[in-house]
């Protein structure tokens, strides 16, 4: 299996360590990886916000990183990222070669889950009660756990994972699949809601006593934290890579 590796901006500017548990589990797993070093934004902010001349540059640029049409997929540890390169980046020309790259790119869970199938991580040890936040993205644009509101069958990718790791306790907090407040450019536009959601995701982990909040998108993660230390909470935040990976943390 080979794969290039799509690492977000802002998980190379501010979460380096996810990019480093990624390649690192992805190596570990016997896969091929290569990470096109010129890879900047994928254009998701200015596409949320309808500014497809702005979106161009940014489309464009990813599309020339990942050109190389010889990797079995482009993985990326970033469902909301991962999510508009698959189903929004329109904002140029859709040439045979463009569709293939938004065809191949698949979001890390999705990928360990679906296509390696893993069923084990005998390396990873967490011995914490964790909860998990699947982002609006991967829930509803992804498909990576259920859809509540569309009363489906229950499953979890993520939880799944998790639950292969050695000493993990997953506490179900009462309402999962609720938006954090993140939503990219939202918690610009609508700082005082994205900021009361965001108090509520916190309020719920802390009822169920949880140690960490884990998932597979660390911008909800990033928003979530941002609101815990202001409340002087002691939750932590990781990504999934991290857990499956055994660190960096």
């Amino acid at each position: 299996m080979k794969v290039a590796l799509f690492i977000p901006c802002y998980i190379d500017l501010i979460y380096p360590k996810v990019g480093i548990a990624t390649l690192e589990l992805l190596e570990r797993l016997g896969v091929e990886v290569t990470v096109p070093l010129q890879q900047t934004c994928c254009g998701q902010p200015m596409a949320n916000e309808g500014d497809q001349k702005h979106s161009v540059k940014t489309e464009t640029q990813f599309c020339e990183n990942f050109n190389d049409l010889d990797f079995d997929y482009i993985v990326g540890p970033a469902g909301s990222c991962v999510k508009h390169v698959k189903f929004h980046m329109d904002a140029i020309p859709q040439t045979e070669t463009v569709k293939e790259i938004r065809t191949k790119t698949i979001e890390l869970v999705e990928f360990l889950h679906d296509v390696l199938k893993i069923e084990d991580f005998p390396w990873a040890d967490f011995q914490h009660t964790v909860a998990i936040h699947n982002s609006c993205s991967s829930i509803r644009g992804l498909h990576v756990a259920s859809r509540f509101e569309w009363q489906e069958p229950y499953f979890n990718k993520t939880e799944d994972l998790l639950k292969k790791v050695a000493g993990v306790d997953v506490k179900t907090i009462d309402r999962p699949e609720e938006c954090c407040g993140f939503g990219g450019t939202f918690c610009v536009t609508d700082e005082a809601v994205s900021s009361k959601m965001g108090q509520d995701k916190v309020a719920d982990y802390t009822r169920h006593e949880v140690e960490y909040v884990v998932s597979p998108d660390m911008s909800c993660l990033m928003h979530q934290e941002g609101i815990a230390k202001r409340e002087k909470s002691g939750l932590k935040f990781v990504h999934i890579a991290q857990v499956l990976n055994n660190g960096p943390f």
